[in-house]
């Protein structure tokens, strides 16, 4: 009883190691190599786990061939994974605190763009009416009627909002002037 466990033990370890080697062997050669049920190597394994009395005398002489397959077959240079761009992500990055990237704008008032200003509010002054505009940064500056701007002129301040003459291109490269009124209150449906 004993005699038959160990002989078992040692013929599945050798079973095992037929087995494995030759796919072992194939896959260093080649990733995706496949065995055909014809192949020498399947008839060696089965012959290994046949029960034999001089098991191991043939288990030392039978050595895994590589499958004529993937001796013919030429090594094939392994492509690397492109990686895309995430669709989700901005084509412009934009700058700290996300509020986008004014470096390049002069300082001060020449600086101010009509599209990004935002009024705070309007004063009667002595030498006329005075307004008090922010930017996205948060900056606030004070504007009189005829300060020019960085895209546009101070057309017009009353109490309730201010009226900038915006000069802007088109898509042709043609100049376009426009009055744009910025409310200190928007009604409902204005942007301001």
């Amino acid at each position: 009883m004993m005699k038959t466990a160990k002989s078992f033990a040692t013929l599945f370890v050798l079973a095992l190691a037929a087995c494995l080697a030759p796919a072992a062997s194939a896959q260093a050669r080649r990733p995706q190599t496949r065995v055909s049920k014809t192949s020498p190597a399947l008839k060696k394994t089965t012959k290994a786990r046949a029960p034999k009395k001089s098991v191991k005398a043939k288990a030392v002489q039978a050595k895994p061939a590589a499958s004529p397959v993937a001796q013919a077959e030429p090594k094939r240079p392994v492509a690397l994974p492109i990686s895309k761009r995430d669709p989700f992500a901005p084509l412009v990055a934009a700058s700290v605190g996300g509020r986008g990237n004014y470096q390049h704008l002069p300082p001060g008032k020449a600086g101010l763009q009509v599209g990004t200003l935002r009024v705070d509010g309007a004063v009667q002054g002595p030498s006329g009416m005075l307004a008090v505009v922010s930017n996205p940064e948060d900056s606030v500056y004070f504007v009189h009627v005829g300060d020019r701007l960085y895209d546009g002129d101070v057309e017009k301040i009353s109490l309730d909002g201010v009226t900038f003459q915006q000069n802007s291109k088109d898509a042709f490269g043609k100049m376009v002037e426009r009055l744009v009124t910025k409310r200190i209150y928007p009604n409902a449906g204005e942007s301001q």
